[in-house]
């Protein structure tokens, strides 16, 4: 046995009631159960988890993560979507509204880095299907990611292809 999957990530935030509005509006994201001002469980659209993210606050006063800065800490968390369709309509809903912070071709994936309101930062991903991978997608993975450019992509896999290796879906469990 092994671990196949994330479950849940956990954030400390400084307000519960602003983070989940952003996540809940701008990622679809909805309430499992929430003690209000205090802490909140949300789940992403497409999961099957009880839960995808947990928010608990800590007020105003609270500092910003030093990770990456000094300090040990996690970077960011990453989510896939299904189509190149449904990361573009993502990253103008976040460049709407002043969470955008850029795109990366990744060769195998296609990524869109956004920041919450407490300048946590996040990764959302379409992977390339394994049957249209090929030795420059391969490549380029191993190398500095270079500008996403969605139009081409779209073009390139087709704007409603569902995405590849890691979707969790029972026909890619082997259901």
């Amino acid at each position: 046995m092994g671990i196949h999957r994330l479950n849940h990530a956990v954030l400390y935030v400084r307000d519960v009631d602003r983070s989940v509005a952003f996540y809940r509006d701008l990622l679809g994201f909805t309430v499992q159960m929430e003690r209000p001002g205090q802490a909140a469980f949300l789940q992403a659209p497409d999961s099957t988890n009880d839960h995808d993210l947990g928010l608990f606050a800590l007020g105003d006063d609270a500092t910003d993560s030093p990770a990456g800065r000094g300090a040990v800490g996690l970077y960011h968390l990453g989510w896939e979507v299904g189509t190149l369709d449904e990361l573009d309509d993502l990253a103008r809903a976040l460049a709407a509204a002043g969470a955008y912070v850029g795109a990366t071709d990744h060769g195998t994936s296609k990524s869109v880095y956004a920041k919450d309101p407490d300048g946590l930062e996040f990764e959302i991903a379409w992977l390339v299907p394994a049957a249209l991978l090929d030795d420059a997608a391969f490549e380029q993975r191993s190398q500095r990611g270079r500008p996403l450019d969605l139009t081409r992509e779209k073009a390139r896999y087709g704007a409603t292809t569902r995405g590849g290796i890691g979707v969790s879906t029972e026909a890619a469990c082997g259901s």
